[in-house]
Protein backbone atom coordinates (compact mmCIF):
# COMPACT_ATOMS: atom_id res chain seq x y z
CA UNK A 1 0.00 0.00 0.00
CA UNK A 2 0.87 3.53 -1.04
CA UNK A 3 1.13 5.99 1.56
CA UNK A 4 -1.94 8.28 1.19
CA UNK A 5 -0.83 11.38 3.19
CA UNK A 6 -3.06 12.42 5.85
CA UNK A 7 -6.61 10.79 6.24
CA UNK A 8 -9.61 12.86 7.89
CA UNK A 9 -10.37 10.37 10.13
CA UNK A 10 -13.14 12.54 11.91
CA UNK A 11 -14.58 12.52 8.66
CA UNK A 12 -14.92 8.80 8.76
CA UNK A 13 -16.24 8.78 12.35
CA UNK A 14 -18.95 11.10 10.82
CA UNK A 15 -19.32 9.01 8.23
CA UNK A 16 -19.94 6.27 10.42
CA UNK A 17 -22.43 8.03 12.68
CA UNK A 18 -24.42 8.96 9.54
CA UNK A 19 -25.03 5.14 8.52
CA UNK A 20 -25.79 4.27 12.61
CA UNK A 21 -28.69 6.70 12.38
CA UNK A 22 -29.60 6.22 9.12
CA UNK A 23 -29.89 2.53 10.23
CA UNK A 24 -31.62 3.40 13.20
CA UNK A 25 -34.49 5.66 11.42
CA UNK A 26 -34.86 2.73 8.64
CA UNK A 27 -36.11 0.48 11.72
CA UNK A 28 -37.96 3.26 13.31
CA UNK A 29 -39.86 4.34 10.24
CA UNK A 30 -40.22 1.04 8.63
CA UNK A 31 -40.61 -1.80 11.44
CA UNK A 32 -43.39 -0.39 13.18
CA UNK A 33 -45.75 -3.10 12.77
CA UNK A 34 -43.84 -6.15 13.65
CA UNK A 35 -42.58 -4.02 16.71
CA UNK A 36 -46.31 -3.36 18.07
CA UNK A 37 -47.19 -7.10 17.68
CA UNK A 38 -44.19 -7.98 19.54
CA UNK A 39 -45.01 -5.52 22.21
CA UNK A 40 -49.14 -6.58 22.59
CA UNK A 41 -47.39 -10.04 22.58
CA UNK A 42 -44.73 -8.82 25.70
CA UNK A 43 -47.20 -7.32 27.30
CA UNK A 44 -49.84 -9.94 27.93
CA UNK A 45 -47.21 -12.36 28.92
CA UNK A 46 -45.64 -9.88 31.90
CA UNK A 47 -49.16 -9.14 32.51
CA UNK A 48 -49.79 -12.75 33.45
CA UNK A 49 -46.51 -12.55 35.20
CA UNK A 50 -44.47 -14.65 33.06
CA UNK A 51 -40.86 -14.56 31.75
CA UNK A 52 -39.48 -13.74 28.28
CA UNK A 53 -36.56 -15.29 27.19
CA UNK A 54 -33.95 -14.20 24.91
CA UNK A 55 -31.10 -15.85 22.95
CA UNK A 56 -28.60 -14.27 20.89
CA UNK A 57 -26.39 -18.11 19.63
CA UNK A 58 -23.58 -16.15 17.58
CA UNK A 59 -20.20 -14.51 18.76
CA UNK A 60 -21.41 -11.03 18.91
CA UNK A 61 -25.05 -11.93 18.91
CA UNK A 62 -24.54 -12.89 22.86
CA UNK A 63 -24.45 -9.26 23.21
CA UNK A 64 -28.01 -8.53 22.06
CA UNK A 65 -29.57 -10.89 24.60
CA UNK A 66 -27.14 -9.09 27.42
CA UNK A 67 -28.24 -6.07 26.19
CA UNK A 68 -31.75 -6.08 27.81
CA UNK A 69 -30.90 -8.04 30.68
CA UNK A 70 -30.71 -7.01 33.87
CA UNK A 71 -29.76 -3.84 32.57
CA UNK A 72 -30.91 -0.37 34.19
CA UNK A 73 -34.16 0.36 32.71
CA UNK A 74 -35.24 -3.31 31.46
CA UNK A 75 -37.55 -5.43 32.28
CA UNK A 76 -37.24 -7.49 35.16
CA UNK A 77 -39.62 -10.72 33.23
CA UNK A 78 -36.88 -10.50 30.54
CA UNK A 79 -34.35 -14.01 31.41
CA UNK A 80 -31.53 -14.24 29.06
CA UNK A 81 -30.23 -17.49 27.43
CA UNK A 82 -26.47 -16.93 28.27
CA UNK A 83 -25.20 -20.31 26.68
CA UNK A 84 -21.45 -21.01 26.99
CA UNK A 85 -20.65 -22.68 23.84
CA UNK A 86 -20.99 -19.44 21.46
CA UNK A 87 -19.60 -17.01 24.41
CA UNK A 88 -16.30 -14.86 22.83
CA UNK A 89 -15.13 -15.57 26.15
CA UNK A 90 -14.10 -19.36 25.78
CA UNK A 91 -12.51 -18.52 22.56
CA UNK A 92 -13.59 -16.56 19.05
CA UNK A 93 -12.91 -19.30 16.42
CA UNK A 94 -14.49 -21.95 19.30
CA UNK A 95 -17.87 -19.72 19.12
CA UNK A 96 -17.82 -19.60 15.22
CA UNK A 97 -17.25 -23.45 14.88
CA UNK A 98 -19.90 -23.81 18.09
CA UNK A 99 -22.79 -21.66 16.07
CA UNK A 100 -22.20 -23.23 12.95
CA UNK A 101 -22.78 -26.68 14.40
CA UNK A 102 -26.21 -28.59 13.78
CA UNK A 103 -28.03 -29.36 16.72
CA UNK A 104 -26.23 -27.14 19.12
CA UNK A 105 -29.55 -24.97 19.37
CA UNK A 106 -31.66 -28.05 19.55
CA UNK A 107 -29.70 -28.96 22.94
CA UNK A 108 -30.13 -25.44 24.39
CA UNK A 109 -33.32 -25.01 23.97
CA UNK A 110 -34.18 -28.37 25.26
CA UNK A 111 -31.95 -27.65 28.51
CA UNK A 112 -34.06 -24.78 29.04
CA UNK A 113 -36.95 -26.47 28.86
CA UNK A 114 -39.27 -24.03 27.24
CA UNK A 115 -42.79 -24.78 26.69
CA UNK A 116 -46.14 -23.76 24.56
CA UNK A 117 -46.80 -21.01 27.27
CA UNK A 118 -43.11 -18.96 26.43
CA UNK A 119 -41.87 -16.14 24.48
CA UNK A 120 -38.71 -16.38 23.11
CA UNK A 121 -36.79 -13.97 21.47
CA UNK A 122 -34.17 -14.87 19.07
CA UNK A 123 -31.52 -12.70 17.55
CA UNK A 124 -29.00 -12.97 15.61
CA UNK A 125 -28.33 -10.05 13.03
CA UNK A 126 -27.46 -12.44 9.49
CA UNK A 127 -30.26 -14.99 10.89
CA UNK A 128 -28.68 -17.81 8.94
CA UNK A 129 -26.65 -20.05 11.37
CA UNK A 130 -27.14 -23.19 12.47
CA UNK A 131 -27.51 -22.35 16.46
CA UNK A 132 -30.04 -20.32 15.59
CA UNK A 133 -32.32 -22.44 12.89
CA UNK A 134 -31.56 -25.12 15.27
CA UNK A 135 -33.16 -23.41 18.11
CA UNK A 136 -36.03 -21.84 16.69
CA UNK A 137 -37.07 -25.16 14.85
CA UNK A 138 -37.03 -26.65 18.42
CA UNK A 139 -39.28 -24.15 20.05
CA UNK A 140 -41.13 -24.00 17.54
CA UNK A 141 -41.75 -28.09 18.15
CA UNK A 142 -42.67 -27.13 21.80
CA UNK A 143 -45.41 -24.80 20.87
CA UNK A 144 -43.22 -21.33 21.84
CA UNK A 145 -44.29 -17.92 20.54
CA UNK A 146 -41.30 -16.92 18.22
CA UNK A 147 -40.30 -13.18 17.81
CA UNK A 148 -36.84 -13.00 15.63
CA UNK A 149 -34.23 -10.15 15.15
CA UNK A 150 -32.64 -10.62 11.80
CA UNK A 151 -31.25 -9.06 8.82
CA UNK A 152 -33.37 -9.79 6.03
CA UNK A 153 -30.83 -8.54 3.29
CA UNK A 154 -28.19 -10.09 4.82
CA UNK A 155 -29.80 -13.62 5.10
CA UNK A 156 -31.09 -13.58 1.83
CA UNK A 157 -28.08 -12.45 0.44
CA UNK A 158 -25.93 -15.65 1.78
CA UNK A 159 -25.74 -18.12 -0.46
CA UNK A 160 -27.33 -21.70 0.47
CA UNK A 161 -23.93 -22.99 0.10
CA UNK A 162 -22.39 -20.92 2.47
CA UNK A 163 -20.50 -23.07 5.56
CA UNK A 164 -22.23 -21.31 8.00
CA UNK A 165 -25.92 -22.06 7.01
CA UNK A 166 -28.19 -24.47 9.06
CA UNK A 167 -28.55 -27.89 6.66
CA UNK A 168 -32.03 -26.84 5.73
CA UNK A 169 -30.45 -23.84 4.26
CA UNK A 170 -33.51 -21.65 6.14
CA UNK A 171 -33.83 -17.97 7.35
CA UNK A 172 -34.58 -17.07 10.40
CA UNK A 173 -37.16 -14.78 9.28
CA UNK A 174 -38.97 -17.57 7.76
CA UNK A 175 -39.38 -19.24 10.63
CA UNK A 176 -40.36 -16.91 13.57
CA UNK A 177 -43.98 -15.81 14.53
CA UNK A 178 -42.85 -12.06 14.63
CA UNK A 179 -40.08 -10.84 12.63
CA UNK A 180 -38.41 -7.81 13.11
CA UNK A 181 -35.75 -6.52 10.69
CA UNK A 182 -32.82 -4.98 11.91
CA UNK A 183 -31.36 -3.84 8.73
CA UNK A 184 -28.19 -5.13 8.94
CA UNK A 185 -26.09 -4.59 5.54
CA UNK A 186 -24.27 -7.19 3.93
CA UNK A 187 -21.02 -7.58 5.71
CA UNK A 188 -21.78 -5.60 8.64
CA UNK A 189 -18.88 -3.64 8.54
CA UNK A 190 -20.22 0.29 6.70
CA UNK A 191 -17.42 2.72 6.95
CA UNK A 192 -14.78 2.72 3.95
CA UNK A 193 -11.45 4.10 3.57
CA UNK A 194 -9.98 4.78 0.04
CA UNK A 195 -7.33 2.75 -1.49
CA UNK A 196 -8.22 -0.20 1.71
CA UNK A 197 -10.33 -3.37 0.24
CA UNK A 198 -12.40 -3.88 3.10
CA UNK A 199 -14.57 -1.58 5.40
CA UNK A 200 -14.52 -1.27 8.80
CA UNK A 201 -16.82 0.07 11.53
CA UNK A 202 -19.61 -2.89 11.94
CA UNK A 203 -23.03 -1.58 13.28
CA UNK A 204 -24.99 -4.93 13.92
CA UNK A 205 -25.26 -4.55 18.10
CA UNK A 206 -25.66 -0.86 17.43
CA UNK A 207 -29.23 -2.39 15.37
CA UNK A 208 -29.74 -5.04 17.54
CA UNK A 209 -29.82 -3.21 20.54
CA UNK A 210 -31.76 0.04 19.04
CA UNK A 211 -34.59 -2.89 17.93
CA UNK A 212 -34.46 -4.88 21.14
CA UNK A 213 -34.94 -1.52 23.61
CA UNK A 214 -37.59 0.00 20.92
CA UNK A 215 -39.36 -3.07 22.09
CA UNK A 216 -39.01 -2.47 25.52
CA UNK A 217 -40.35 0.97 25.36
CA UNK A 218 -43.48 -0.04 23.64
CA UNK A 219 -44.15 -3.42 25.91
CA UNK A 220 -43.72 -0.74 29.39
CA UNK A 221 -45.86 1.58 27.21
CA UNK A 222 -49.02 -0.76 26.69
CA UNK A 223 -48.62 -2.01 30.20
CA UNK A 224 -49.01 1.41 31.10
CA UNK A 225 -52.03 1.76 29.42
CA UNK A 226 -53.35 -1.26 30.65
CA UNK A 227 -52.90 0.40 34.53
CA UNK A 228 -49.91 -2.05 35.23
CA UNK A 229 -46.83 -0.79 36.00
CA UNK A 230 -44.06 -2.94 35.60
CA UNK A 231 -40.94 -4.16 37.25
CA UNK A 232 -37.81 -2.41 35.90
CA UNK A 233 -34.22 -2.72 37.28
CA UNK A 234 -32.57 0.39 38.29
CA UNK A 235 -29.20 1.38 38.26
CA UNK A 236 -27.25 -0.26 41.69
CA UNK A 237 -24.97 2.41 41.34
CA UNK A 238 -27.18 5.58 42.30
CA UNK A 239 -28.36 6.05 45.93
CA UNK A 240 -31.59 3.39 46.28
CA UNK A 241 -30.86 1.13 43.20
CA UNK A 242 -30.26 -1.85 45.45
CA UNK A 243 -33.36 -0.81 47.79
CA UNK A 244 -35.56 -0.14 44.20
CA UNK A 245 -34.44 -4.07 43.11
CA UNK A 246 -35.03 -5.86 46.28
CA UNK A 247 -38.67 -5.23 46.08
CA UNK A 248 -38.98 -7.57 43.51
CA UNK A 249 -35.75 -9.82 43.39
CA UNK A 250 -37.81 -12.75 45.67
CA UNK A 251 -40.13 -12.86 42.47
CA UNK A 252 -37.84 -13.86 40.14
CA UNK A 253 -34.79 -15.41 41.95
CA UNK A 254 -35.23 -19.20 40.59
CA UNK A 255 -37.07 -18.69 37.90
CA UNK A 256 -34.77 -16.17 35.85
CA UNK A 257 -31.92 -18.92 35.73
CA UNK A 258 -29.02 -16.44 34.98
CA UNK A 259 -29.74 -13.84 38.10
Amino acid sequence: MREKGPIDTNALCEAYLASTHGLMRRILDEETVPLERAAEKLAGQIAADRLVYIYGPGGHSNLASQEVFFRAGGLMHISAILDEGTLLSNGALRSMAIERTPGYGRIVIENQGLKETDILILVNAYGINAAVIDAAIEARRRGVFLIGVSSRQHAEHTAPSHPARHPTKQNLHDIVDIAIDCKVPIGDAVVSIEGMGENIAAISTFANAFSLNCLVVRTVAKLVERGIEPPVWRSGNPPGGDEANGRFIANFRGRVKAL
